[in-house]
């Protein structure tokens, strides 16, 4: 295995680089001049980016050195191919900490893990004594990949590929942080694989979500030279894929095992995935819901920065300012007589269930900055600390104050990541609220006594228009709302009652996924019946101005479903608003 070239190029805002050469400098300089990206304002990296883009991403490494990956990062490596490349000071800390898990073990001290087992049989010897000796590494190497064999009971269908390229990068900075004690080699291996486009197959099912321990064992199996990986869209046995690409097998002892599979690093890249994705359905659903305002003939008193000052959350502010720039030239800033002085509450509430949305993402992006920021690992390892003053023996067990290392290895509970399923099951309930007001949007507009146009926006009397699709816009509001139950109390006590808690993250991020995208789906109904709506009254009215933004949109969509003139197979139309609303266009963002 070579050591990744020591080349650190920072390509988000804030800090240093030191470069190879001026091509690296000038990339380098470029990258960092440029906007912040978060994980809820950021145009989002399409799963299939250009063979051009993936090209100019392998030129610019994302330097990780365990403190500073984003959300957005994250989805950069996953989905876009961006390589990664650690730290020099990264690497020393990897060392370090792995040296000192060995040195705490050489002391005769009981480790999790390490020298004893893991779960219920936490009370077995895998070894004594020495943790270098020639005994004790077969010993160890021996019981790790039994560990790695025993745990993998997932089920179902592959994760993604860019789940998993998520998963391997949160799992590799945060063994970059020093915590978790993995012998190099093997944290090498998460850098190789991901720099090579070598994705482990993963079987997606199985995790309850307080530490991926079902899950992420297929990845250190890979690595080790077993199981499948996908590589240039085709999948090889992995030692097959491994030699093609120059890569030696690891074999992990000490801990290396517990590290690899005792992680939430496949929850929290489903919960960034799945977040990013949640992200760009906000940023639609404002689009649509400005035009559907347009399409009602709807009051925009609500938006108004007079109205929004009387009760100041900042992300409603944000909605309400957005959907109103969209609207810039409406004739909903013209007087008429015929508008209702009150809307319907899914007209008025926009801007507070949309910015409501926006802040629970927000909170979890917070949250989930951490979980990828720092180890959570049981037991974790605690770089150059010291007992404190007045420690008693209990606590000065876990601590090595001789020689030339000093630190702790401390039993830990920090695989628990109840920190951010807890937000990440809000942004599902929050997600619920937008699909029943987008829902209820699409009801009122096929209704006449609200928007004074024909029944189910027909354009004529002999076409019946869109009367049927109210019931998939019901079924989809309710399976959206059902996917947004929390589901992180919910679990069984297991391994002898010793894990009698659980989180279900990995579920509850899923989950959130499919929210998204039949949220998605069911915005693109709404986009069917507000651009109807629109048409309708600017060909009753052919000087009716639209805004500058919502025509935008409108003439756009417009290229991909027609005005409804006669009746036809609406679900094409869903379809192809559905693709519509996923494409990323400059001029909506």
């Amino acid at each position: 295995m070579r050591h990744l070239p020591a080349v650190e190029v920072r390509v988000f805002r804030g800090f240093t680089h030191k470069c190879a050469g001026p091509l690296l400098l000038a990339l380098a300089t470029a990258l960092a001049a440029a906007p912040a990206w978060s994980a809820t304002t950021a145009a989002a990296v399409a799963p299939a980016t250009t063979a051009e883009a993936r090209a100019a991403a392998r030129k610019a490494p994302l330097a990780l050195d365990g403190r500073s990956l984003t959300t957005a990062d994250v989805v950069a490596v996953a989905r876009g191919g961006q390589p990664v490349a650690p730290t020099e000071t990264a690497w020393q800390r990897v060392a370090r900490s792995h040296d000192l898990l060995l040195e705490y073990g050489r002391l005769g001290q009981p480790v999790y893990g390490l020298n004893r087992g893991v779960g219920q049989n936490k009370d077995q010897t895998i070894f004594s004594g020495d943790t270098l000796s020639d005994e004790a590494r077969a010993l160890s190497a021996a019981f790790n990949h039994r560990m790695l064999l025993s745990h993998t009971v997932a089920y179902g269908e592959p994760a993604a590929t860019d789940t998993v390229r998520a998963a391997m990068l949160i799992r590799l900075n945060t063994a970059l942080a020093g915590g978790t004690g993995m012998s190099p080699p093997l944290v090498r291996q998460y850098a190789d694989f991901l720099n090579k486009d070598l994705t482990p197959v993963v079987l997606g099912q199985g995790s309850v979500g307080q530490a991926d321990i079902t899950i992420l064992p297929q990845i250190g199996l890979a690595m080790m030279g077993e199981g499948m990986v996908e590589t240039g869209g085709k999948r090889l046995p992995a030692a097959e894929a491994m030699r093609q690409a120059g890569l030696a097998p690891i074999q992990p002892y000490a801990k290396d095992s517990l590290s690899l599979l005792s992680s939430n690093a496949y929850g929290a890249a489903l919960a960034i995935l799945a977040a990013h994705d949640a992200s760009r359905v906000l940023d639609r659903a404002d689009e649509v819901a400005a035009l559907s305002l347009e399409g009602l003939n709807g009051n925009i008193a609500p938006l108004l920065p007079a109205t929004q000052g009387q009760r100041p959350y900042p992300a409603q502010q944000q909605v309400a300012r957005r959907i109103l720039s969209l609207l810039e030239g409406s004739a909903l800033w013209q007087t008429d007589e015929q508008r209702p002085l009150q809307d319907p509450l899914s007209f008025r509430t926009v801007s507070q269930v949309h910015g409501a949305a926006r802040e629970t993402l927000r909170q979890l992006d917070a949250q989930l900055l951490v979980q990828i920021n720092s180890s959570d690992d049981n037991p974790t390892v605690a770089l150059d600390v010291s007992p404190p003053p007045g420690a008693t023996p209990q606590e000065t067990r876990y601590y090595v104050t001789q020689g030339k290392l000093r630190g702790a290895v401390l039993p830990s509970a920090g695989f628990d990541p109840t920190a951010w399923v807890v937000p990440l099951q809000s942004v599902g309930v929050a997600l619920a609220q937008v699909a029943q007001s987008s829902a209820q949007r699409v009801l009122r507009m096929g209704d006449p006594a609200f928007t004074k146009l024909p029944r189910f926006l027909s354009p004529n009397d002999t076409t019946l228009a869109y009367t049927t699709i109210q019931k998939p816009v019901s079924l989809l509001a309710t399976e959206i709302r059902t996917l947004s139950q929390p589901v992180s109390s919910d679990a069984l006590a297991v391994a002898g009652n010793i894990e009698d808690v659980a989180t279900n993250g990995p579920l509850a991020a899923q989950r959130v996924g499919q929210q998204a995208a039949r949220l998605r789906t069911l915005l693109g109904i709404e986009l069917i019946h507000a651009a109807q709506a629109v048409d309708l009254r600017t060909r009753a009215e052919p000087r009716r101005p639209v805004g500058k933004g919502t025509g935008e949109v409108l003439a756009a969509f417009r290229q991909e479903v027609p005005f409804l003139s006669q009746d036809r197979r609406l679900a094409d139309d869903i379809a192809r608003a559905d693709r519509f609303l996923n494409q990323e266009r400059g001029a909506a963002q």
